[in-house]
C-alpha cells in the first residue's frame, strides 16, 4: 500500500532531509509531498528530487507528516491551518528543535483529532543531513516510533529518549552543552592569544589532552581560525536552544548555573554579532571583550 509522506520546512537541514525521504519513497512505492513558506523552494525541491510541492491542506492529509521549522511557534502556526484537514490515524513527527512544553500541548491537541505526535529533533548539522546520518532523539509513544522508524531515511541513529517532550529536552541540553564548550574554549584561546601563544599549537595540545571537544577539534580550527564562519547553524537558534535548556531547568526546579550563564552570553552575542551569523561567530564577542582575535 502506498504511504503518503509530507515534509514541511526546506531550510538548510530540511531540504536534504526531505531529499533522503524522497529516495526512500521511490524505493518503496510511496510518495512525498513538500511544503515551504516560500513556495518556489518547494517547487525547486520537487524538480530536483521528484517530490510534489503541495499546499498545507494537501500535506495535512498525509499518513506521516514531518516538520523541520525554526521554532515551536512556526509549528503551531502551520498546525492551526492544517488542523481541520488532518487525517485520523496519521503521525506527526516534529524534527524542529522545539520546546518541551509545546510538545505536551501539541500532542494533546493532535490526540483529540486521532493524530499521534512525536517530538524528534535531530543533531548532526548540515553535513549529517546531507549524508543521511543524523541522530534523531525521539519523545513520545515507543510503538508510534517503531511504526514510522522505516521512514526516518535521514537518520544514522534513532534513540527513543522518553515520553512526550523528552526529545526536545535532550536536544536543548545537548545544544546548551555545545554552547558551553564553544564559549569556554573561545575564552581560553583568547587568553592564550593575549599571552602571545600560537593558537594553532595550543589547539594541537588541547586536542591531544583533556580539554578537547568538538569545538576545539572541529569548529574553531575550521571556522574561527580561518575567519570563515560559514553560515550553517545560526547563532540565534543556538541561543534559543540554550534558553530552552534554562526553561527546562526552572521547570524541574533544578540548578544549572553554568548553562544559564552561557545561555545569557549567547543571547548577548546574538544581539551584538547577529542572529543569522554562524553560531561559531559568538566568539567574536569574546574577541571584542579581550581585544584579541582568535586566529
Amino acid at each position: 500500500m502506498m504511504t503518503t509522506l509530507a515534509f514541511l520546512g526546506l531550510g538548510a537541514m530540511g531540504d536534504p532531509m526531505a531529499a533522503h525521504l524522497a529516495t526512500h519513497a521511490r524505493a518503496h512505492g510511496h510518495r512525498v509531498l513538500v511544503w515551504n513558506r516560500t513556495h518556489a523552494k518547494a517547487g525547486a525541491h520537487a524538480r530536483a528530487h521528484g517530490t510534489q510541492a503541495a499546499t498545507l491542506t494537501e500535506v495535512a492529509a498525509a499518513d506521516v507528516i514531518f516538520t523541520c521549522l525554526p521554532t515551536s511557534a512556526e509549528v503551531d502556526e502551520v498546525m492551526s491551518q492544517m488542523r481541520p484537514h488532518l487525517r485520523p490515524g496519521a503521525t506527526w513527527v516534529d524534527c524542529t528543535s522545539g520546546h518541551p512544553d509545546a510538545a505536551t500541548r501539541q500532542a494533546a491537541e493532535l490526540a483529540a483529532l486521532g493524530v499521534t505526535f512525536l517530538d524528534a529533533p535531530v543533531s548532526g548539522g548540515t553535513v549529517g543531513a546531507q549524508q543521511g546520518r543524523l541522530t534523531v532523539m525521539v519523545g513520545g509513544d515507543a510503538a508510534a516510533l517503531e511504526a514510522v522508524r522505516p521512514h526516518l531515511a535521514f537518520a544514522g541513529k534513532v534513540v527513543h529518549v522518553g515520553g512526550t517532550g523528552a526529545g526536545f529536552a535532550v536536544k536543548a541540553v545537548n545544544n546548551a552543552l555545545l554552547g558551553v564548550t564553544l564559549w569556554a574554549t573561545g575564552e581560553g584561546l583568547a587568553v592564550l592569544g593575549r599571552a602571545g601563544v600560537n593558537l594553532g599549537a595550543a589547539l594541537d595540545v588541547i586536542n591531544a589532552s583533556s580539554g578537547r571537544s568538538n569545538a576545539s577539534e572541529n569548529l574553531i580550527p575550521q571556522r574561527v581560525l580561518t575567519r570563515e564562519f560559514p553560515a550553517t547553524f545560526a547563532l540565534g537558534l543556538l541561543a534559543k536552544d540554550a534558553g530552552i535548556a534554562v526553561d527546562l531547568t526552572q521547570g524541574v526546579q533544578g540548578s544549572a548555573p553554568v548553562l544559564a550563564q552561557v545561555a545569557a552570553l549567547l543571547r548577548a552575542a546574538q544581539h551584538v554579532v547577529g542572529a543569522h551569523e554562524d553560531h561559531t561567530a559568538a566568539l567574536k564577542l569574546i574577541e571584542a571583550m579581550n581585544a584579541k582575535e582568535i586566529r
